[in-house]
């Protein structure tokens, strides 16, 4: 009878010991970003035993954009506070990430005249000047550019 119950213990203790490791190898191992990274530009992550990455503006995860897990995985994201999570065979912790706004103009000489191109990563409002005088106000998407003058003032479009 005594046998019985030290290889039940021996049986119980073993199982828990296995249930341990598989649990641990089935939840995504998060590397990078940390929990409350901040940034201006695109976001590496790297992420091992997980599928799929979910990424959403809201922490209930209501509509997630999904993407599949890959080495150095690299995305763009627009300005804003995202909350985000690994999925594998469990589900990982949720975290969040902040992108923020970076408003650069980029000033290019073409031949005589000048441009000025949105480097940043939200659209401006930039006024176009000719010396003094007012030429053109224009929204300039990122990678875009604004010419016609040879002064420019730029800022975050609000809308």
């Amino acid at each position: 009878m005594e046998k019985i119950y030290k290889i039940d213990l021996v049986l119980v203790i073993v199982s828990l010991v296995v249930l341990i490791v598989l649990v641990g190898y089935a939840r995504p191992m998060v590397i990078a970003p940390l929990d409350g990274y901040e940034s201006s530009g695109n976001v590496l992550f790297s992420i091992e035993n997980a599928g799929d990455l979910l990424i959403d503006d809201n922490m209930e995860f209501t509509t997630p954009d999904r993407y599949a897990v890959e080495d150095g995985m690299e995305i763009n994201l627009m300005p804003g506070t995202y909350y985000w999570k690994a999925v594998g065979t469990l589900s990982g912790d949720v975290r969040t990430l902040t992108i923020n706004s970076e408003v650069n103009l980029e000033l290019r000489r073409d031949g005589e005249d000048y441009s000025v191109v949105n480097a940043g990563n939200v659209r401006l409002n930039v006024d176009v000047y000719n010396g003094t005088d007012l030429v053109d106000k224009v929204k300039v998407d990122v990678g875009e550019g604004a010419d016609g003058g040879d002064k420019y003032i730029g800022g975050m479009d609000d809308e």
